[in-house]
């Protein structure tokens, strides 16, 4: 009892100060609902390899986040004690990946898992003492430690928590689970020091916020602003992802509000900004703004299925200072245009195919005002360019966002020219397609000019040949079936009626192909093989008939064949 009230009293360093319960709290299926068929399956299979070969793993961050808010997770991140070697030597389908955060993919036919190895902390952490270089910005983080350690060093508590599926619980170690039901976004640790670790982390505060619902702390809203600056510090290839991230939630106007509101967004888009900005109380009315309605439009479309690029959302940004400068300013608009982006693109280190497509995007917009123009070459040219897309879609909700009726009509013009035409023979491809599914009827020619029957097609002619005289009684037979059958639909039930007619057409056909082979028969062929040679022609010209068995042609003579123990002629 003495200890534990010391323990109370006693100054908490290291480690320590950052767990809120050191030891994991666990929360078993009964509280946090969790079921097993929620799960992804190659997820848990690779969790139960590793535990096979000796090492801790658990389902990790943003998947138990979302099922405990009950929302189904976009994918499944594996946290484990093993290192990214040892992972790469149990799976034949991994690869090792990045150089500041050293992770392994695990690939499968339709997807890939993330398995990261627990991370200890900086070492400016536990000893508590500023860096030699005064920058606390993490550049190489592949120092390996435990699941506590790596649970401190997540950005949020809400993605801190931990599933172990063996025993179906939720292992927290830093009030991960207590937030989640709050509905707030905490910093682990203090966040002032975590924003200048990683400056990303900001951006993924202000996207969990406002993606999920939740309120963000008062102390980490205090850090946001006051750490702003440190944004310009980030890598520019994680800060290109994390833009492609926002532009696929479909929420992108209302992050980009959230941003305002905790002036972020005057510092990743200061350029652009400059006319927004001297509005007054722009950050709390941004969806108002030209910029805000733009983002707007174009989440309510990829709602709606379009296909959007990230370049569409770069041009909607910019799109305010570009029309500026192009008012201001005479000449060619190319030259005009890549002067007030090239200082934007330069700061955010767009690759240059997004860039010189921006520009052409920009460069093309009073193209599609011409909609009366005579040569249709030219329009056909236009459209197989290849920003005609991301262009036009540009345009559209430009046009939109603007309210221009012009505009707006010369956008449906060129969005009923995007559709497919029918082509011209499609219905008659469509006939000659079905033709070859039916059965097809030949008839033979009388004369040599003669046509041959509708039932094929008039581009394919059928082969000549020379008609026999069964040839022409069997297309005799094929009419009296035709008749016979249409007969027996109309009088009665196709079922249950005799086929008399059907039957003795048909056995008239069968002894006359019969007679035919029999005198066309080689002196050398033995009385054996007849019966065989009628039986598969049988097969092969009433295959699929449901006809009765036909009696042999010397049925009288069966019984007395039998008696004798005989074999009779067929």
């Amino acid at each position: 009892m003495i200890k534990y009230i010391l323990n109370l009293f006693r100054k908490k360093s290291g480690l320590e100060e950052f767990l809120k319960y050191p030891e994991g709290k666990r929360y078993y299926r009964e509280v946090h609902g969790i079921k097993k068929t929620q799960l992804d399956d190659d997820a848990l299979k690779i969790i139960h390899r590793l535990t096979r070969y000796g090492h801790k793993a658990y389902l990790v961050g943003g998947c138990i986040r979302d099922l405990l808010l009950e929302k189904k997770p976009k994918d499944f991140d594996i946290a484990t004690s093993a290192t990214p070697n040892q992972i790469k030597n149990i799976f034949n389908n991994a690869r090792i990946i990045g150089k500041r955060f050293k992770i392994v993919h695990v690939i499968f036919k339709n997807k890939i898992i993330e398995v990261t190895t627990f991370r200890s902390l900086p070492d400016h952490r536990v000893s508590k003492k500023t860096p030699k270089e005064g920058d606390y910005l993490l550049k190489r983080d592949n120092n390996f430690g435990t699941a506590k350690e790596d649970a401190v060093r997540r950005d949020v508590s809400v993605n801190a928590l931990y599933y172990d599926p063996r025993n179906e619980t939720i292992i927290d170690f830093v009030g991960g689970y207590e937030d989640i039901k709050n509905k707030v976004v905490r910093v682990i640790g203090n966040p002032d020091i975590s924003f200048q670790e990683d400056p990303v982390r900001m951006l993924r505060a202000v996207k969990i916020s406002v993606l999920h619902g939740l309120e963000i702390d008062k102390k980490t809203k205090l850090a946001l602003k006051k750490n702003r600056g440190e944004l310009e510090k980030a890598s520019s290839a994680r800060m290109l992802e994390e833009y492609n991230k926002i532009f696929r939630t479909l929420e992108t106007s209302n992050i980009f509000k959230g941003l305002a509101e905790n002036h972020l967004l005057e510092v990743l888009f200061k350029e652009a900004l400059t006319i927004t900005a001297k509005t007054l109380n722009w950050e709390e009315n941004f969806l108002e703004t030209p910029i805000g309605t733009r983002l707007a439009i174009a989440d309510r479309k990829l709602k709606e299925r379009e296909e959007l690029t990230p370049i569409i959302y770069y041009s909607l940004i910019f799109s305010e200072i570009v029309a500026d400068a192009i008012q201001k300013k005479k000449g060619n608009l190319v030259p005009i245009i890549k002067a007030t982006l090239e200082p934007i693109f330069k700061r955010i280190s767009l690759p240059n195919r997004d860039r010189d497509r921006i520009i052409k995007i920009f460069a093309s917009q009073n193209r599609f005002l011409k909609t009366n123009d005579a040569n249709s070459q030219q329009i056909e040219i236009f459209r197989s360019k290849d920003f005609f897309y991301e262009a036009f879609m540009f345009f559209k909700f430009d046009a939109e966002a603007r309210k221009d009726e012009v505009a707006i009509q010369a956008a449906f013009f060129w969005e009923i020219s995007m559709r497919i035409r029918p082509e011209k023979n499609l219905n008659r491809r469509q006939n000659h397609s079905n033709n070859q599914k039916q059965d097809k009827v030949w008839t033979p020619r009388k004369n040599k000019d003669e046509k041959v029957s509708t039932s094929v097609i008039e581009d394919k002619k059928a082969p000549e040949k020379e008609t026999t005289q069964i040839e022409k009684e069997e297309v005799v037979i094929a009419k009296e079936q035709k008749a016979v059958s249409t007969k027996q639909e109309r009088t009665y039930d196709s079922t249950n009626a005799p086929m008399i007619e059907l039957e003795e057409a048909t056995l008239i056909l069968y002894n006359k192909k019969t007679e035919a082979d029999d005198s066309s028969q080689s002196s050398n062929s033995t009385e054996e093989e007849k019966p065989k040679r009628d039986k598969q022609f049988y097969k092969k010209r009433y295959r699929g008939k449901k006809f009765r068995k036909f009696p042999n042609k010397n049925s009288g003579s069966e019984a007395s064949a039998k008696d004798s123990g005989g074999k009779t002629e067929t």
